[in-house]
């Protein structure tokens, strides 16, 4: 699916877009830092490289996958949000990573909302997961905030994470 295929969403603060070429930079900072070891890395530049790859060929493979996060007025991205699904996975998840100094603003928060939202209305998704790092703090708290719930019986993707699913948002109980 070709960059100016995905579709885009648009909330109060941000739009998210499709990820692109110049998105790289800051995806690369993250991986190759400490910040990344919740997320399997640091990585080298060469994992850095074939999983930023990875993000922008999900789209084609799934049809879905991760969204650059910017602020309106702004093309420059914050982070990614979105499903991710690559083989081996028992189930699609919902997915999110914040670049570095960006954290505490609850952009994280507004943009995986506004994915989530879109996967349950828009693509008929009747569930989802996040696969964490239960010492993810940031991430298990986001997840909570967000209504997932611990599933100690759903499968995991490497033994050392936790399983928190989602629902879609009940609009009766809104």
């Amino acid at each position: 699916m070709p960059h100016s295929e995905i579709p885009v969403i648009e909330t109060d603060r941000l739009i998210l877009r499709g990820p692109s070429p110049d998105d790289y930079p800051d995806f690369e900072v993250l991986f190759r830092s400490r910040q990344s070891r919740f997320m399997g890395g640091p990585l080298n530049e060469y994992e850095t490289w074939m999983l930023y790859a990875a993000e922008m060929g999900h789209w084609q493979i799934r049809g879905f996958g991760m969204w650059a996060i910017t602020e309106r007025g702004s093309d420059h991205s914050l982070g990614m949000a979105g499903g991710w699904f690559p083989a081996g996975y028992p189930e699609r998840e919902i997915a999110w990573m914040i670049w570095p100094g960006v954290e505490g603003r609850g952009i994280a928060l507004e943009a995986v909302t506004a994915t989530r939202d879109y996967f349950f209305d828009q693509l008929g998704w009747d569930g989802a997961v996040s696969y964490l790092d239960p010492h993810n703090i940031r991430s298990v708290d986001l997840a909570l905030r967000m209504g997932a719930v611990l599933d100690p019986q759903a499968p995991t993707i490497d033994s050392h994470d936790v399983v928190y699913r989602h629902r879609p948002t009940d609009p009766e109980a809104a």
